[in-house]
C-alpha cells in the first residue's frame, strides 16, 4: 500500500508520477543549439586569450633583443670618429681626464736610458709587458707590429714603449731577447723599457697595473692597461687588451680582431699626433 507523501522503498525519488503520465519532454532542438553556440563562443574566446599571450611574448623577446642590440651599439663618449663603435668596445677604449702622464727614467733594450719627458713631441703608445710572457703580451706585440705599418707617414711622430714588470727578468738583455723574438726592432721607435725593481714598482703604481710575482719560477700575473699619451705628455686614452683561451689553456686572439685592435691603435694613434685645429 503506498501511503501519500511517502516513496516506496527502493524508488528513485522524483519518480513517483501518476500511472499513465509521461515523463518530462526532451530538450527541443532550439535548446540543442544554444548550447552549442555556448561552447563555441566559449572555445573561441580561449583561442583569443591563448593569441593575445602569444602577441604579447612576441613583443617582449622583439623589445628585448632590440634593447640588447641597441646596448651594444653604445658609444662610449669622446670616442674619436675615425674609430668605429665596435672597436671602441672592443678594445674597451675609455677617454681620461688628461692629467700629466707619470714620469719614468728608464733603460730600453737598446741600452738607451731615456725618460718619458725625452718622448714629448711625439705620440707615446705605453703597454705593461713580461718579456717572458707566452699569454698576452705577444698578441700585442703583434698588434704593435701592425699598427706601426699601418701608421704610414705619421709613423715618425709615434712611439710605442712597454715597461717590464718581470721583477725576476729585468736586465736589459732580457729586454733586447724579447725585442728580437717578436720582431719589435723592426719598430724604430720602439723601446721596452727596465731599471731597478723599485723604479718599475713605483712606476706600475703609477699607471695602476697590479703585479703578482709569487717567485721566478711562477707566472707572472699583471693587469694589461694600454696608455696613449699625446706629444704634450698628457694621458688622452686608455684600452685593456684581452686574449681568449683554447681548450688547452693556450692563449690566442681570433685574426680578425687582431686587426681591428692594429687598426684601431693606429688611427688613435693618428687622431693624436694631427695638429690641433
Amino acid at each position: 500500500m503506498r501511503i501519500a507523501g511517502a516513496r516506496p522503498q527502493g524508488e528513485p525519488a522524483g519518480t513517483g508520477a501518476p500511472a499513465g503520465t509521461a515523463g518530462p519532454p526532451p530538450p527541443d532542438a532550439s535548446a540543442r543549439r544554444s548550447a552549442r553556440r555556448r561552447r563555441m563562443w566559449i572555445a573561441l574566446s580561449l583561442v583569443a586569450m591563448l593569441l593575445v599571450a602569444l602577441n604579447a611574448y612576441a613583443v617582449y623577446v622583439l623589445v628585448g633583443q632590440h634593447n640588447a642590440s641597441a646596448g651594444a651599439g653604445l658609444r662610449p663618449s669622446g670616442i674619436p670618429g675615425n674609430i668605429s663603435t665596435s672597436t671602441a668596445n672592443l678594445m674597451q677604449l675609455s677617454p681620461v681626464p688628461g692629467a700629466r702622464a707619470p714620469g719614468f727614467r728608464f733603460t730600453d733594450q737598446r741600452g738607451h736610458t731615456m725618460t718619458l719627458a725625452s718622448l714629448r713631441g711625439k705620440v707615446v703608445v705605453l703597454e705593461f709587458m713580461d718579456p717572458h710572457c707566452t699569454d698576452i703580451c705577444p698578441i700585442v706585440s703583434q698588434e704593435f707590429l701592425d699598427a706601426y705599418h699601418q701608421l704610414g707617414a705619421q709613423a715618425s711622430k709615434v712611439v710605442f714603449a712597454a715597461i717590464n714588470v718581470n721583477q725576476y727578468h729585468a736586465t736589459v738583455q732580457d729586454m733586447a731577447t724579447y725585442s728580437t723574438a717578436h720582431q719589435l726592432n723592426a719598430v724604430p721607435d720602439w723601446h721596452f723599457f727596465t731599471g731597478p725593481v723599485p723604479a718599475l714598482q713605483a712606476a706600475w703604481r703609477a699607471y695602476n697595473v697590479q703585479v703578482e710575482a709569487p717567485s721566478p719560477n711562477a707566472d707572472i700575473i699583471h693587469s694589461s692597461a694600454l696608455y696613449f699619451i699625446d706629444a704634450k705628455g698628457a694621458e688622452r686614452f686608455i684600452a685593456s687588451p684581452m686574449v681568449a683561451h683554447t681548450t688547452n689553456g693556450t692563449a690566442y686572439l681570433p685574426l680578425a680582431q687582431i686587426s681591428d685592435w692594429a687598426s684601431g691603435i693606429a688611427r688613435l694613434a693618428q687622431d693624436l699626433a694631427r695638429p690641433a685645429r
